[in-house]
């Protein structure tokens, strides 16, 4: 791949419970993500990929829905996981989806988008972070926190209010997301992250 080519950001949506907020915040997201001419955005959504809860065995085959989200992983050059805070945590289709891959994540940059009561997120950004880290992967400083998210409807139904602050914190998010992508990438094209 070119070092000039867009860079491919992968928005993986986190939640996979019934009325869910993670596609509202991930649609918002991607909004601005899309704006930037060097992005190319691929959404994730894990309700559609249907991963197996159960991970295989070594010497099991390796489960047609896993392989088929592969190379969608592989060809991102960040990532950026769309979550909600479960009892100080992250969702288990998060944990499950990161847990079938191992290479995919490796030498690449992620950020959250993370959505919750007032922590806004915050507990299951922070395990994420350590989890990534296992994963050779580069958790960035900043992220996208929503306390409270549902207080953020408009009168006419959209999301989130112009009032809300939120837009302030993507733009500085993304500058880092994209200067991580492009040094990550051309590192890797540069030699191989020693896994």
């Amino acid at each position: 791949m070119s070092i000039d080519a867009k860079l491919r950001v992968a928005v993986i949506i986190g939640s996979t419970r019934h009325g869910r907020f993670g596609p509202t915040a991930a649609n918002w997201f991607t909004a601005h993500a899309s704006r930037r001419r060097e992005l190319d955005i691929d959404v994730v959504d894990l309700v559609e990929t249907d991963l197996p809860e159960a991970l295989g065995d070594q010497d099991e085959d390796v489960p047609p829905q896993v392989q088929a989200l592969a190379p969608r992983l592989s060809a991102a050059d960040a990532f950026v996981v769309v979550t909600p805070e479960y009892n100080h945590s992250f969702p288990a289709a998060v944990k499950t989806v990161i847990d079938w891959y191992f290479d995919e994540w490796a030498a690449k940059p992620v950020t959250f988008v993370s959505y919750g009561r007032e922590s806004g997120g915050l507990h299951a950004t922070a395990q994420l972070r350590q989890v990534f880290a296992e994963l050779n992967a580069v958790a960035i400083r900043n992220t996208v926190s929503l306390p409270c998210y549902w207080d953020q409807f408009a009168a006419d139904g959209s999301w989130p209010k112009q009032t809300s602050g939120f837009d302030d914190a993507i733009t500085v998010t993304l500058d880092q997301l994209v200067w991580w992508a492009s040094a990550l990438r051309s590192a890797r094209a540069k030699s191989p992250y020693p896994c």
